[in-house]
């Protein structure tokens, strides 16, 4: 991040938070170069492949049902010879040995282009090289480097990057554990001019939402040669942003069972004065053509949505509101108090709108003073029970649950949820629900810690962009908070409401947007839609019983979790390393 860029993150934090939001960025700091210590134990161990791991891989390669040629695509222009050299070396230390490394020299001037790569491809058979008469740059390029891949599979690498030793072994060895493959990509981190590596991308597994928001999938990624060329290739005109618009293009063909992520650190990223690597202020020209490849993938699609700048001069996804907007039930757990209730309903389109209160310390059923609000009394039931009443009791096509105690942040808050519930593929959307003093305390859920779920970013400040990003942007978790949920009507009783049988006071959220799931339906967290509680309640874990019922249910998701790396900690939603 550039100086300015600093500057004006300071400024915002001040502006909004104060004294309280600068000395949670300096501790935020502090965190980061923890988890620097973390990740620096977390390379000894899995950093490079030993000789006993090598061994192991060759072994399994003797046992692969096939072996499929992969076609490494590399685009060269005026590289150092030092980075040059560094990058072939990398795919020449190969376990993995089927490959070919096809390369097309963008018509460098610099002399030592041509030596350098004339020399591996006389060193040895498996490399290819095609000298381009005109710079073309590096969608042209890649075009011409794809045209001479006769491989299976293609591998996108640039001249200053390297991969990891295993890192075609394990394209392979998915290829064969996953035949159906069509795209693949891995976690990444950076390497300096020193060869330090630094900045792990621990990312989740294929999350449309996250996609939209950022290129998820980088580096390392792989695609099947033929769907590749079935839509010729690179695009001219998206250089900057061509890997993303070609992702965007691909995953248009493809059903998302084709797409496999590995979770292993397969690519460095060489941090270089300008490299986007090093900085996203490297090259702003990037960032808007990333906002056309995504407005033109949607167009495709059929869906009406803008797409424009965020934070960090990324991208964030508004869909069309439905027309007619559709009628909207609010539902309220309360303690003996609805004072927030008309803070609930300012500076909303939605009108008439529904607020049901639910208070389980009231004796009665009485009408509320504003002709829109419901009180319903629900002594001696559970939480989910309560909830699963004032869904029956209400009457919008689009529920939202709120936690007692929540003052919107945003004016647009309920508009950014209903754009993204009303939609047919969305099963439940969820917001970021911060502390007094503008930390995260409720929003996604991270599946398989030792209560059974834990927020996602807990205790992170607001402006920190966390995991991938994931704190600041628009992305995809297993399951959301009822503290901030929306859902349509015709999905909460195709699930078949909150389980108060089985999960009477917790988890009952959690369980719900994983039967959505099953349903093939994405859960998705904003952080657009953002309210505070001042007043922190008592925390409440689950009983036993309900936690043994979770894990037994969800077990698959138990133990991997899709939105949630396995390189990470599960313990407490901080995404820390495992170490």
């Amino acid at each position: 991040m550039s100086l300015k860029s600093k500057l004006s993150e300071a400024f915002k934090i001040w502006n909004r938070s104060g004294v309280a939001g600068i000395r949670a960025r300096i501790a935020w700091n502090k965190k980061k170069s923890r988890e620097r210590a973390a990740y620096a134990r977390w390379l000894k161990v899995h950093g490079s492949p030993t000789g006993d791991d090598r061994a192991e891989m060759r072994r399994r390669i003797a046992g692969f049902s096939k072996l499929p040629l992969i076609s490494v695509v590399l685009p060269v222009y005026n590289v150092d010879e030092k980075w040059l050299r560094l990058c072939l070396d990398s795919v020449l230390d190969q376990i993995y040995e089927n490959w070919e490394l096809c390369i097309a020299d963008d018509c460098s001037p610099k002399p030592h282009i041509r030596r350098v790569l004339d020399e591996y491809a006389a060193g040895d058979a498996r490399v290819k090289v095609v000298y381009r008469p005109e710079n073309g740059h590096i969608s042209a390029a890649s075009n011409s480097a794809l045209e001479i891949a006769a491989g299976e599979f293609v591998v996108l690498l640039d001249h200053d990057d390297e991969l990891s030793p295993d890192a075609l072994f394990w394209v392979a060895n998915e290829l064969n554990d996953f035949p159906g493959t069509a795209m693949i990509y891995s976690d990444e981190d950076m390497i300096d001019t020193r060869g330090r590596r630094s900045e792990p991308k621990f990312k989740p597994d294929f999350s449309r939402d996250l996609l939209y928001s950022l290129n998820l999938v980088t580096h390392l990624s792989a695609y099947k040669t033929d769907l590749i060329r079935s839509i010729r290739g690179f695009r001219l005109g998206f250089e900057g942003s061509q890997d993303y618009d070609l992702a965007l293009r691909i995953v248009e063909r493809i059903d998302e069972h084709q797409i496999r992520h590995i979770p292993r650190v397969l690519y460095h990223w060489r941090a270089i004065a300008g490299s986007v690597a090093l900085s996203s202020d490297e090259k702003p020209y990037a960032h808007e053509r990333a906002r056309s490849a995504i407005r033109e993938h949607l167009e495709r699609g059929g869906i009406s949505a803008s797409v424009g700048a965020t934070h960090y001069n990324l991208h964030r996804v508004k869909y069309e509101m439905p027309g007619p907007a559709p009628a909207v039930s609010i539902v309220v757990v309360v303690d003996g108090h609805m004072e927030n209730a008309d803070q609930l309903v300012a500076n909303t389109r939605f009108k008439p709108i529904e607020v049901v209160l639910v208070n389980p310390k009231t004796k009665t059923v009485g009408a509320a003073t504003n002709e829109n609000l419901k009180t319903l009394a629900c002594r001696d039931m559970s939480r989910a029970a309560r909830l699963n009443l004032a869904v029956r009791e209400s009457t919008g096509e689009i529920i939202v649950f709120l936690g007692g105690g929540v003052v919107p942040l945003t004016e647009d808050w309920l508009d950014e949820l209903v754009r993204f519930a009303a939609r047919t593929e969305i099963g439940a959307v969820g917001g970021r629900i911060l502390s007094a003093d503008e930390t995260v305390i409720d929003g996604g859920l991270v599946l398989g810690a030792g209560t059974g779920v834990a927020v996602a970013h807990y205790g992170f400040p607001w402006n920190i962009v966390g995991n991938m990003g994931r704190n600041q942007f628009i992305g995809n978790f297993s399951a959301v908070s009822e503290t901030c949920m929306a859902v349509k009507r015709v999905d909460f009783e195709r699930a078949g409401g909150f389980d108060e049988t089985n999960l009477p006071n917790d988890l009952f959220a959690a369980d719900f947007c994983l039967k959505l799931g099953q349903f093939g339906l994405r859960i998705v967290f904003t952080p657009y839609a953002e309210l505070i509680r001042k007043k922190m309640l008592p925390a409440a874990d689950p009983t036993e019983a309900e936690f043994k019922y979770f894990e037994k249910r969800w077990l698959r998701h138990f133990v991997h979790d899709p939105f949630y790396n396995p390189n990470l900690s599960k313990r407490d939603g901080t995404f820390s390393i495992k170490v």
